[in-house]
Order: C-alpha cells, then structure tokens, then sequence
C-alpha cells in the first residue's frame, strides 16, 4: 500500500522498474535523510512523504495461517504439517497462506496501528524440536535438520510465490539459533559445541538460506555459549556467507523486546547506546522493541552514532536491506503488482478449505493398530473426552471461521454419535457464606502440570481472575498472553481451597466488604470450599462406552495451558485426570481407540500396553474433526509420520538444557533407549514391501555420489501412503557418530498391487561430519552403511558402502593454536563467550569441581612447552596430560574479569613424542580460550 506520491518524486531513478535493483535501492537511500534512514530502524519504519514512500512495518505472523489479524484459513500446527513429510503440501499450503496475507495487506486494516499489514512474513520456524518438552514444541517440523530444512524451503518457496521479480511475501526464518528452551529463555544460555553447532543446529537453517528462498532472519532469545544471539557473530559469518551466492541479502530482525533484554534482563551491556550499537554491528537490520514506540529504540541508535559506537555506514547497509526487501516485495511498482488482483474473498476461501483438511488429513499418524481401525459397518460410536466436541487455538493461529471437533466429523460420516466430555461438573459452596462460587456450577478439566480450567456450565466460559483480582467466568476462548484461568483445587481439612495457577494466590473473602477475590497467600488464609460432585464425568464417559461398539477418546493439551511459550513441560505425562478417564473407558469397552490431539509427544506407555488402536493428531485447524473422521472410518489412509521421537515414561531425559546432543543423547541419532515410538513412525491401513536395496557403486571417493535403488509395492488391499525413510551410519567411526542420520526420504502412494522403483542419490556430503580438528565438514575414509525403512526404528533393508580416500592424520597441536572449544569429549564444562564479539572459551560448570576437554589422537612430537589463553575471576590452575601422564601444570592467576586475558604458560616435564590423547583439566574459576604447544623456549 503506497502514499500517492509528488509528481516529482515519480521521476527519480529508483521510481524506474527497469533499473536494476541495487541502483534503486541505492537512488533511494542517498535521498533519505540521516534521520529519516535512523528512523527505518525500527520496527515501524514511518512515512516519508516527501519521496512519496509509505510507511513500514515488519512481520505478520503466518505460522500455519495469518495469525493476529482476524479469521483466516487455519491448517494444521507446525508439527502437524512436519508429520506429513509432504514438500508439495507444505508447499501448498504455505502458497494459501501468503495469498490471504496479500488479502490483509490490501484489503484489512492492521490491528495495530496504522498503514498496510506488513507482507514479511514471520515463519516458518526451523528450530529443532530436541526436547519434546519445549512448550513451543508445536512451531517447530521436526527434531531432524534434514527434515525440517526440506519442510521450511518448502514453506519459503510457498510464501515467496514464484514470479521472478516480486515476492508474494517475505518468509523470514526463526529463531536464529539453538533455541529450545523457555523457563529463563531471555538469560539461559544453549551451550553448543562447533560439532553439535554445524552439524545440528546451523544445518537446519543452512539449506534453506543457501538456496534463496529465505529473504530474512529473526534472532532468538537466548544465549548461545553466554553471547545473546541477537550480537551473534554468527549472523555474519554463517546466514550471510550462506545468503551472498544467492545475489540478495538477508534482512535480520529483532525478536519482540530483545534488544532491550541486552540490558535490562542479561545485563551483558552497561547501557541501551552500547547494545543497541552493537546489535546493529552484528547484523540486527530492524529493532522490535518497545512496541509503536518508535522513539526509545530509535533514539538509543542516535545516541549510539553521536557516541561513535555506529557509524553512517552501519546504518546504510541495515537500511539498504529493508528497501531491498520492499522493492522485492513490489512497493514501489505498483502498475506492476501481479498479486492485485487478489481480494479478501481468497480468505477462507473453498479451495484454501479444501486444502487444510487435506493437510489435517496427511497429518494424522496411527500409532497402534490392533485390527481395530479402520472402522467398519456403521458401529455405534460414542466420542468421549475433554476435545471430543471442542477445537482449539494456538498462540500463533488465526481465528477459525469454523470449528469441526471430531464428534461432529463422526457424526457428519454416521449419523447420530454420543457425545460426552467426560468432565466431573461441580459447585463450590463457601463455608464460610454457603452460596455457591459465581452461582453456577463448573465443568473441571485437568490440563497437566496441576493445572485445571472450570467452565461455568450453564454458558461454557471459564473461570478467571480479573486484573481488579475478583473471580469471573467470562472468557470464551483462551488465547491471552497471560492465562489467569487455570487453577488447582487442593484439599484442606474440611474441603478444598481454589488456588490460581499464574498468580499462586488463592480465593479468599475480604474479611470487611466480603468480596471473593484471589488474594490470600497461603491455605491458611483461603476460603474453604465443600466441592459437591453434581455430575460425575468419568461415571457417564463409561455408561456411554457400555452402551456403544466403539470408544473413541479424544484427549491431549489445550495449547495455552502447561507447555506454551514462556511455559516449558516438566516432564512427557498426560494429565493424570484424562488418563485415570481413559482408562475407566477401556475397562468397560475393549473396542477402544485413543486419539491424542496434542502439541507435543506424550509418554503413553498405558495407552499403549492396553489399547487395540491409538492415533495422534496435532492441533489440525478447522477441519480436524473431518480429517480425524475420514482417518478413522477408512476413507483416508493415515499418512503422517512421527516427526519427532516419542519417549517412553520412564526414560530419564536430559536436562533441558542440555544441549549438547551428542553426549546428553538427544534425538533419534544419538538416544541409546529404546522409545515408545520411533522417528518417523506412523502405520498403514495397507501393507507395503521393499525390495532389494541396490548401490550404483558399493564405494566412494570423499567428493563422489552414488545412486540408491529399491522398489516399494503395496502388498495389501487397500490404497495407502508410505515415508520410504534413507539413513546413513558410520561404521567403526574415529569421532562419536550418530546411530542414524536421515539422508533422504520420499512419500509415496500406491495402489493396491502397484510397485514403483525409487532412487535417491547419495553423496559422500550425507556422510560427513565436521573435523572439529580441521574446522571444516570432512568425510573420512572407512566403512558405512545405507539403510531404508519405515522409521527410525524399523529398518527394512541395508547396504554397504566404503569410503576410500587418505585416512586421517593425528591432530596437529604443536606449532599451532587450537581452540579450546574444539574438544572431542568434555566432563564438566560450560560454553562461554571469549569477548562480547566474537570468540568461544570453556569454563568449569561449578569452580569448585575440576573440568576436562579431551582432544583424541592428539601429535605431541617435539612439544617441550604448553601455552595457554586464559582469563580468571579468582586464581586457579590448569593441568595438561598425555593419557595419565602429567605434561605440565600451569597456575592461572587472577586477571581482573572474564574478558581480561592473558597468557600464562610452562614447559613440560617430560617429552611426549608421538600421538595421544590430550587431557586438559581446568581447575578454579578461570576460563580457556586456546593453547598452543612448541618447543621448549
């Protein structure tokens, strides 16, 4: 949307559509004044009138359907669209999505503020989803780099459109980088090792940046080795070394109130000037800061520049990459917008309806089937739980312009089924007074993590506390960034005392006016309530399930209760309250199928032991219950796949964060635990073969490929889908290799009888590891093998293949520095910044316990000295052995803070010739940044 522009304005070089891009943009930066370009800076870019040039926002959410703006077309979570293991879906639906975005931009106004919504759109999210218990679990495709940098290029390609020279929108990436956490996410640091960083974390972000169809970034939250991302020096030296070939750069923007955390909340800065200066410096092109406030950031960067911390040249190339971008997006041409005829009759339109219930549909993954599904003959069905009749939104969906729960799908397919929620109703009567709390009675639902919501059941809205802190049931929908109505009821002598989950107080009347409001601090102080049981849920779910040939339970999370962003899961349980209903019904009726709707895996090891069918569904949109019902009854095969491992109830996970994959065993690649189910699971109404698996070449050079060939054949009677899955391992490996890592994976359909041969190409690429001794991605030489299969965990077929080439020498340390970052193994340690710049280091986890870095196979000939990069807080020592074999001790001294570094060193107390392991102990307070070994001085 552009302001009519001056006659004279429409004159200017970077008015020509015909001139190339870098001289448009360049024509119209040299005409922004300097604080016209400042004020670019931020998130809401203003007007300049003068040049005819619209004002300017950043980001529109479109997560997986326009979000924040109103009703839109809802599809299926992120999580869900990654178990369908589609491109051409994705693809599809990110196509819909970007065209109801340019319905906004043209025809609605912005819910905020003023001018056009911002056609930059904020997704795909291509964090790894490593802990299932990430309460934004829900916004990510998949634990596996490969996975889900083929999803989000397929979803950057959708938004993108494919006209050559304007965008349809601008997909920006998220979050930038290593962020999986929420408890603390703003100060908690993700320590990642450079093999851990390059081979997990970046590789989901490389592809898709590297083929161009990514145009932004937005930094995360964190810290990534004690450096906040938002100054990451990896923004310049990876995202846009990855981004130069393509000819455009990428435009980097803040996460919401992130430039600020530099200071206020990680303190890593003294002052606003110096970390906004800095973010700057890093690569931050836009500031998402202090909301339409433009003027506290904008004012932060001018002070910044008259400090000398920024210069005019910093500014430019942030700005330069905003006009490139706007030009791209087809701003300034808009005789020649090929998207202008797009209407706001595209939003929720019957084909973009069409289209999410396939995608609810593909989504769906069966778990377990004992022969039970699909359903046959028209049986009586009875729909039994908590989101048996209901549909939810997440944070980052739309509104639905419709909602079909999965007992209206049933019973649009059946006619007539029964409906019960399964929900204990009750009525709290004070003890104190004797009336009733909001005088109605509430249907109480167990969400997890002690928190339940009661829904006032004569008008189905929940119970909540107000800002004023007095009790209300006036909330229809849950979808507030604060959520104040979840509450636990906890038993004291003589009943119970309702305690607010966010706020932790409890009701209490006030003991002058009466009034009820969630106000006590403790028990003790909280009115006592006689909870009278009025309905009892699991009582009816059972008499139900009795009467009927099939128990369809529907359970699983509300997305903004207990694991949600800011909210981290503590642990993989159902809520105790839907499982103790799961199990009522089961016990009554064998013919019982379990259909979790959630965000995130559930350890459902009961459900599992004891159910003859289970399926999984995220959050699928409006058309979930169609797409669930057509799953159930046979006329859909169930075609997802578990993009992420499911684990079993007593797996002890890491910590949460713990992000060093490959030692904490995260993941598929490197969990040794056997799981409740695999990456990649999900089962068939059909039955599917795979023939022999043929090599072109049974060996490679360590730049070469090979062709992977098999035949699939559907072996059943029934059309049906299969994820042919391509996996790689090192045999006998000199580092710790993956168990498996996916290489390839194709979906394919078949009819019944029908065989198709696939071919995947393998490159020596799909085997290599990053040589954290050379620095570089290398393959070595050796055995390995090829395996397809059905998952992670049911491998179909294998193949040898070897790798010839020079093998690797020992490392080099003498007459060289090494990082001490670039560790094979640790004990101990934590990952810490070198400068606020640029640099890793290692510290000891806890000063009073000594830490380890071991470096393998390591050439120690001729060294006869050992010298260190170090910094201390307090004085410490650093000791250096071959084996168990003490080469030297070095006292490290107080050096006056953690980025004073100095050089302390030694000689060694005998000659090491030869090659072994190196074993560096730190021992106090102190940080390594590198050491390097030579001859005796």
């Amino acid at each position: 949307m552009s302001l009519p522009s001056p006659s004279a304005a429409d004159t200017f070089p970077f008015r020509d559509p015909a001139l190339p891009l870098h001289q448009r943009v360049d024509d119209l930066l040299e005409r922004l004044t300097l604080n016209e370009r400042i004020a670019m800076l931020h998130q809401y870019a203003p007007a300049v009138p003068r040049l005819g040039i619209a004002s300017f926002r950043t980001g529109s959410e479109a997560l997986h359907g326009v979000a924040w703006l109103g009703v839109a077309t809802v599809f299926p979570q992120a999580v869900g669209l990654g178990a369908t293991w589609d491109e051409e879906l994705v693809r599809l639906v990110a196509e819909a999505v970007s065209v109801e975005l340019r319905a906004f931009h043209r025809h609605r106004p912005p819910v905020i503020g003023s001018g056009a919504n911002s056609l930059q759109a904020w997704a795909p999210v291509v964090n790894l989803l490593r802990d299932p218990r990430w309460g934004r679990n829900e916004e990510g495709y998949s634990e596996d780099p490969v996975h889900t940098a083929r999803l989000g290029a397929a979803y950057c390609k959708g938004l993108a459109g494919d006209h050559p020279a304007i965008l349809r929108a601008a997909p920006v990436l998220k979050h930038f980088l290593a962020y999986n956490n929420e408890e603390d996410r703003c100060v908690t640091s993700s320590g990642v090792r450079p093999r851990v960083l390059q081979e997990y974390d970046l590789a989901a972000f490389r592809p898709v940046v590297a083929s161009g169809l990514a145009t932004g970034v937005m930094a995360a939250y964190n810290l990534v080795n004690g450096r906040p991302c938002h100054v990451s020096p990896l923004i310049e030296t990876e995202l846009r070394r990855w981004a130069e070939p393509t000819g455009h750069e990428l435009f980097v923007v803040s996460d919401a109130e992130a430039p600020s955390n530099l200071v206020d909340l990680e303190h890593y800065f003294d002052d606003h000037a110096e970390s906004h200066a800095a973010a700057l410096k890093a690569g931050i092109d836009s500031f998402t800061d202090h909301g339409e406030d433009s003027a506290t950031p904008v004012g932060r960067l001018r002070e910044g520049l008259e400090r000398g911390l920024i210069d005019e040249d910093d500014i430019n190339r942030a700005v330069r990459r905003q006009l490139s971008l706007r030009f791209r997006l087809g701003e300034f041409d808009p005789d020649l917008d090929p998207y202008a005829a797009i209407g706001p009759d595209v939003i929720n339109c019957a084909e973009h309806r069409a289209l999410a219930l396939r995608a609810a549909t593909e989504s769906v993954v069966l778990l377990k089937n004992d022969g039970l599904l699909p359903l046959t003959g028209g049986p009586r069905v009875a729909v039994i739980g908590p989101l048996a009749d209901l549909l939810f939104e997440d944070w980052y969906s739309g509104t639905l312009p419709y909602e079909v729960s999965v007992a209206a799908g049933l019973e649009a397919a059946l006619g007539e089924v029964v409906r019960v929620p399964g929900a204990d109703r009750i009525a709290l009567r004070s003890r104190s007074t004797g009336e009733l709390l909001g005088g109605s009675s509430f249907d109480v639902v167990d969400w997890g993590g002690g928190a339940f919501t009661l829904r006032d059941s004569a008008t189905g809205r929940y119970l909540g506390v107000r800002d004023d802190g007095s009790l209300a049931a006036d909330r229809e929908v849950l979808k507030t960034w604060f959520v104040n109505e979840t509450f636990s009821l906890e038993p004291v002598p003589g009943g119970v005392v309702l305690r607010n989950v966010r706020t932790g107080r409890y009701a209490a009347l006030d003991p002058v006016d009466g009034r009820l409001g969630v106000t006590a601090e403790t028990p003790a102080d909280a009115e006592c309530w006689e909870r009278e049981l009025l309905r009892d849920g699991t009582a009816e779910a059972r008499a139900a399930a009795e009467s009927a040939d099939v128990a369809i339970v529907v359970l699983g999370n509300h997305p903004l209760i207990n694991g949600r962003e800011t909210e981290d899961r503590r642990d993989l349980a159902p809520p105790p309250g839907q499982e103790a209903l799961l199990r009522a019904v089961a016990e009554v009726r064998p013919e019982t199928a379990l259909v979790a709707m959630s965000s995130y895996p559930y350890a459902l090891d009961w459900a599992d032991e004891h159910l003859p069918a289970m399926l999984w569904t995220s959050h699928g949109g409006q058309e979930t219950g169609r797409a669930l019902a057509a799953v159930l009854l046979g006329e859909a095969d169930p075609g997802g796949r578990l993009p992420q491992t499911w684990y079993r109830g007593d797996d002890e996970l890491p910590h949460p964060l713990d992000y060093d994959i490959i030692k904490a065993g995260w993941t598929y690649q490197y969990h040794r635990a056997a799981p409740l189910y695999p990456f990649g699971h999900g089962l068939s109404y059909t039955e599917f073969s795979y023939g022999d698996l043929r090599l072109s070449s049974e060996t490679l050079t360590t730049d070469g490929s090979a062709d992977v060939t098999m035949t699939l054949t559907n072996t059943g009677t029934r059309p049906g889908s299969e994820v042919v899955q391509l996996y790689v391992r090192a045999l006998a490996a000199r580092y710790e290799a993956p168990r498996l890592r996916l290489a390839d994976f194709r979906k394919i359909v078949l009819s019944p009888g029908e065989s198709r041969k696939l071919t995947f190409r393998l490159s020596a690429e799909h085997l290599a590891h990053w040589d954290v001794a050379g620095g570089a991605f290398t393959v070595d030489p050796g055995a390995y093998e090829v395996l397809v299969g059905r998952s992670a965990g049911d491998i179909q077929r294998t193949a040898p293949i070897a790798v010839r080439g020079p093998a690797p020498g020992p490392r080099v340390v003498v007459d060289r520095s090494t990082s001490a970052a670039d560790f094979d193994d640790h004990t101990g340690i934590t990952l810490v910044d070198a400068t606020r710049t640029t640099g890793d280091a290692v510290a000891p986890t806890s000063p009073a316990r000594p830490a380890t870095l071991l470096f393998r196979s390591t050439d120690l000939s001729g060294a006869g000295r050992v010298e260190a990069e170090v910094a201390g807080t307090s004085s410490g020592k650093l000791e250096f052995l071959a084996g168990d074999r003490l080469l030297a001790e070095i006292p490290v001294p107080l050096t006056g803070g953690r980025y004073a570094w100095t050089s302390v060193a030694a000689d060694l107390t005998s000659s090491p010739e030869g090659v072994h392991d190196l074993r560096v102990n730190l021992h106090g307070d102190i940080r390594l940044a590198a050491f390097r070994f030579g001859s005796t001085a």
